[in-house]
Parts: structure tokens; C-alpha cells; sequence
């Protein structure tokens, strides 16, 4: 959600901090900020995107600062409400990424003695507590403050008249780039690695204290030692490669993609071996997260006979937790913040715990027993394509290691069936979505979850209203809507369903609902009942799901570019949700 970078060092701190704040665009956001200065503190802030409006932070020098992107919890999206926020004078400047929980009793009684505050923002009640706290040592003011702080907290803080910067971490990632005489803090690595690649991970209840030529971590008071992790980071993945929008050049990356993560999980002997002899798996998850996560209850239940719950993260806390059960928790960010939540409580039951994620050193990964991760590298995009396509090849490789069954067939029918699905001609069904407010998705069986996939897609960067169902619950309510108004993107392929699935559209078209058919090129039942037909390449199961996943991502995007919206940067979305 909220992006932060810090930096303290020889350079000119402001254009660091703007260019690592663009780097955090793909978070999401929707105001923007930077604070620098030693003697006294300036602050710039702006409602809007980066690139219009960079100019504003032109005043701001020095070789110490810190800088934010907002994306709103608290108050409108505005000028005012945009961080960096300060105390009532000026002495102090704070962000802050995640939601303190008890700002209104805290804002109450701080108003109560006097302290006037400018925002409708939880964190502003941060840069006021110091400043009541303040005695003349900026570091033993924060350590005072913290306990006061209920929820979940990244903070970065500024002193007048201080060489510091002090960072403090509760349940919301942040982490240290350590230079040649400078250091960097940010929510995550994207905007240090072109500095750095030695990275520190503050865990939770830590404050670092950051000033030029040192680094001081504490826990609770006591000094404590972080160790240093290389980060491997591909800066030329995070760049567009010549294509239009990120999405479009993740989308066409998923061959290499899958490849990659079906051989990374598929070398995981032990973890398959423990899912081999589970009495149950549980699997939590958010989002693309937990449609990935369904399709691998299909396949498991059916290929290995064992048992598979899949629970969205969110909603795990009010669910019983077996012990004797294997959790899985899904997260591409491996920072969501319900499905870290639903891990600990994973963890508190004795389960045994692994974690599926695409960013090494995450908080999923200090969680859970073992990790497995994807292969997808960097994903700017909100929108999530690759990474899911790398969830599944995930899941697939565990599923080939569970059922010790050769994989060879699966790594080259899914890599071919996604390289055809790239060119195939998705126009007619663009023109189509393009022109109306509603669209249904349905599938049967193992394209239920490729369903529900397609329609997020849909919704999140096209701003159609789309939902997906299994086909056979259309009849349950959703027929009340169907109309020549609301047309249905259907799956329709030979296996498990396949009649019922063409009587279902046959319902369906009977009531005037225009129909996308998604399917083999020469089925003449579908060609029959179908206004518009999308043909995908003939395999297995897995080289199905893989080549439906790649129309339904194009069909979306190139609705979406028709339509003329913000592709990679979707309104009122964030890429990593690092707050419940």
C-alpha cells in the first residue's frame, strides 16, 4: 500500500527519494511527499502522481530526508493529508505506512493539551507524541512514544537540529540498504537496489537509529544485531522493455515464467514429501493469491486423494485450526498483511507451515517452516499476471513431487499452449466488453477458479463491474440479471462438465446473454451457441488452465487500453496490502 524511503548520506537527498518513490509506484497511491533538512526541516507534498508534479520538491535540500506515498485509510487524498506530516512546531516530520488503531483516543488527548493538528490522518498523531515526548534526545523521544502505537507501523522520523533518521517497524515491512558512507530505508528493496544489493530486514519491535557513518538496531531497549542479506534483483525486469504497459510485458513473460517456478518447486523433495503424508492441507490466501489456490484443490484432490481447504486470509481468524494439518500461505508481496496474520495463527495451532511467495526475505518467509519461491522476479504492475501464472506452476510442481509423477510433459505442454494463447486474436471480444457496464464469467470445475481470475482481472483495470461464478450457480440468482446488456465470458472445454457446461450456455443464450466461448477451435457445439469464439491450443489440464489464463489477461488489458485507463497504476488499488 504506502511506500516509504529514507536517506541519509553524501548525496543530495531529495532526487533519491523522489526516484525511490517512483520505484514504489506499483504499490499504489494517490498523494506523495518528501521532508529533508538538518538545521530545519521542508516539507513538499502533493496530491497527485510523481511525474506531474516533482517540481514541488525543488526547495528541498540537504543530504538527509525521507519521503512517502499515500495511499488513503484516513482522510481525503489530498494536499493536507499527504505525508510527511509534522508536530505543531515543525520540529519534527514523520511517514508512515500502516493504520495505528488507536489514533482517535490518542488525537483526543493530545488535543486535549493543546496540540493542533492539520490532517484527518491516524499518523499525524506520531510527529505530535515526539513532540510532547521530546527532552532534547530524538531517539529516546520515539522509543517513548512506540508502546503508546496500537496496529501496525513502518515509521521513518526527522528531527530539526539531529544527524538522524530514526526507523521503527511493527507489522509493516522495512528494511535498510547499507552504502559506501550512506544508508537507505524503504518498505521494500525495489528503490535501494540500484545502490545496494546488502540489505538489512528490521523485524518486529525493532528502532533503528540511522545516522551517516553508523547503524544502531534495538528491540524493546536492547541493542540487537540484524543480520545483512544480498538481495538478487533484476533492475532490467522492473523496467517496460519497449512495451506499452508493464502488464502487457509481464503478460507476455509467463512462458520463462512458469518454466522458472515449476523447476524451483518442483527441487522442494521435503516439502512434497510433507504434503504427501498430511492428513489435510489448508491453504490461505487473498486475491489472485486464493484463485491460484483453488485451482491447486482441484488438482491435488484429484491427482494426490488428499484433502484441500482453502480459506481466504481474512476470514481464517474465525475458523477452526486443525492441528495436525499442513497450512499453506500464498502471498506474491509475502507482506499481506491477512495472510500473515492468518499464518501466525497457523503457526500458534502447531501446524505445520509453508509459504509461496515472490520476494526473498519477506515477512511470510521468517514465518513459516519452509518456503517456496516463485520465479516470476519483479512485477510493477498492480494488476497480478505473472506472479499468478508463477503461483501455479508452483502449486504444479509440488503437485508433480506429491504424486511422483514424470513432469517433463507438463513443463513443455503449458510453455507452448501459453506462447500460442500471446498471438491469438481477442479483438472481436474486446469490442464487445469494451461497450457495456456488466460481464459474467463461468466455469466449470478447474475453470471455475480460472473464472474468478478472469473477472478480477477485468474489474481491476478496466473498471467494468465482473464477476465470476461456477456455471452451474448461474441459475441460483444470477439469472435475474442476464440480459442482451450483460454479455458472459465462458469456458468451455472437453473433460469433466463439458455437457452440462454447453447446456448451461445454451440457458444462458436462451435469455439473450451475449456469449464469449473460450474453447478448441473446431467445437461445433460451442461455435453453435457462442457469439464470439476464442480458440485455445489442445493439452492437458494444466496447458488449458495456463492457455484461458492468457486470453482472459488480454482480453482484459486490451479492453482497459480501449477504454483509456490507468493500466498499471488501476484507481484505488495497491499492489503489496499491508494493512487488514
Amino acid at each position: 500500500m504506502c511506500g516509504i524511503v529514507g536517506y541519509i548520506g553524501w548525496r543530495d537527498a531529495a532526487p533519491v527519494i523522489v526516484e525511490g518513490l517512483k520505484n514504489l509506484e506499483y504499490r499504489g497511491y494517490d498523494s506523495f511527499g518528501v521532508a529533508t533538512g538538518t538545521d530545519s526541516i521542508t516539507v513538499a507534498k502533493r496530491k497527485g502522481r510523481i511525474s506531474e508534479q516533482a517540481e514541488c520538491v525543488a526547495g528541498c535540500s540537504g543530504t538527509r530526508g525521507i519521503g512517502h506515498t499515500r495511499w488513503a485509510t484516513h482522510g481525503l487524498p489530498d494536499d493536507i493529508n499527504a505525508h510527511p506530516h509534522t508536530d505543531c512546531t515543525g520540529q519534527f516530520a514523520i511517514v508512515h505506512n500502516g493504520i495505528i488503531e488507536n489514533y482517535a483516543e490518542l488525537r483526543r488527548e493530545l488535543e486535549g493539551r493543546g496540540h493542533r493538528f492539520s490532517s484527518q490522518t491516524d499518523s499525524e498523531v506520531i510527529a505530535h507524541l515526539i513532540e510532547e515526548s521530546w527532552q532534547g534526545d530524538f531517539s529516546a523521544a520515539v522509543r517513548s512514544i512506540l508502546p503508546q502505537l496500537e496496529g501496525s507501523y513502518a515509521i521513518l522520523a526527522l528531527c530539526a537540529g539531529s544527524d538522524e533518521i530514526i526507523a521503527a517497524r511493527e507489522r509493516s515491512p522495512l528494511v535498510i540498504g547499507l552504502g559506501d558512507d550512506e544508508f537507505f530505508a524503504s518498505s521494500d528493496a525495489t528503490p535501494i537496489v540500484s545502490y545496494t544489493r546488502d540489505i538489512l530486514i528490521l523485524e518486529d519491535g525493532d528502532m533503528a537509529v540511522i545516522r551517516r557513518g553508523s547503524l544502531e538496531v534495538e528491540n524493546g531497549g536492547v541493542a540487537t544485531v540484524r543480520q545483512t542479506t544480498y538481495v538478487d534483483y533484476d533492475i532490467e525486469a522492473a523496467r517496460k522493455g519497449g512495451f506499452e504497459h508493464f502488464m502487457l510485458k509481464e503478460i507476455f513473460e509467463q512462458p520463462d515464467v512458469f518454466q522458472q517456478s515449476f523447476r524451483l518447486a518442483n527441487g522442494h523433495n521435503s516439502t512434497s514429501m510433507l504434503l504427501r503424508r498430511a492428513r489435510g492441507i489448508s491453504v490461505i490466501a487473498c486475491g489472485t493469491s486464493y484463485n491460484a489456490s483453488l485451482l491447486f484443490r482441484y488438482f491435488a484432490e484429484k491427482e494426490c486423494g488428499v484433502p484441500v481447504r482453502v480459506d481466504l486470509a481474512s476470514e481464517y481468524r474465525y475458523l477452526s485450526t486443525p492441528e495436525d494439518e499442513v497450512v499453506i500461505a500464498v502471498s506474491q508481496s509475502g507482506e499481506t498483511a491477512d495472510t500473515l496474520s492468518a499464518l501466525k495463527k497457523a503457526k500458534d495451532s502447531n501446524c505445520q507451515t509453508i509459504a509461496i511467495t515472490n520476494v526473498q526475505g519477506s515477512s511470510i518467509t521468517r514465518i513459516a517452516d519452509h518456503t517456496i519461491y516463485t520465479g516470476a522476479g519483479p512485477e510493477m504492475s498492480v494488476a497480478a499476471t505473472k506472479s499468478y501464472i508463477a503461483q501455479v506452476a508452483a502449486f504444479s510442481g509440488l503437485l508433480a513431487g506429491m504424486s511422483c509423477s514424470d513432469t517433463s510433459s507438463v513443463e513443455c505442454s503449458v510453455r507452448q499452449a501459453i506462447e500460442e494463447s500471446l498471438l491469438t486474436d481477442v479483438s472481436e471480444a474486446v469490442s464487445l466488453c469494451s461497450k457495456v457496464s456488466t460481464l459474467f464469467y463461468v466455469g466449470r470445475g478447474i475453470f471455475y477458479p480460472v473464472a474468478l481470475e478472469g473477472a478480477l482481472k477485468m474489474k481491476e483495470i478496466s473498471y467494468i463491474h465482473a464477476e465470476g461464478y461456477a456455471a452451474g450457480e448461474i441459475k441460483h440468482g444470477p439469472f435475474a440479471l442476464l440480459s442482451k446488456e450483460t454479455p458472459a465470458v465462458a469456458v468451455c472445454l472437453p473433460g469433466d462438465g463439458y455437457q452440462s457446461m454447453l447446456a448451461n450456455l445454451r440457458e444462458m443464450k436462451a435469455r439473450g446473454t451475449p456469449l464469449i466461448g473460450i474453447g478448441y477451435g473446431d467445437d461445433i457445439d460451442l461455435k453453435e451457441v457462442a457469439d464470439v469464439c476464442i480458440p485455445v491450443p489442445k493439452g492437458d489440464a494444466y496447458a488449458q488452465v495456463a492457455a484461458v489464463t492468457v486470453v482472459m489477461q488480454r482480453i482484459a488489458y486490451y479492453t482497459a487500453l480501449a477504454l483509456g485507463r490507468d493500466i498499471d497504476k488501476p484507481r484505488n488499488l495497491a499492489k503489496s496490502v499491508t494493512v487488514e
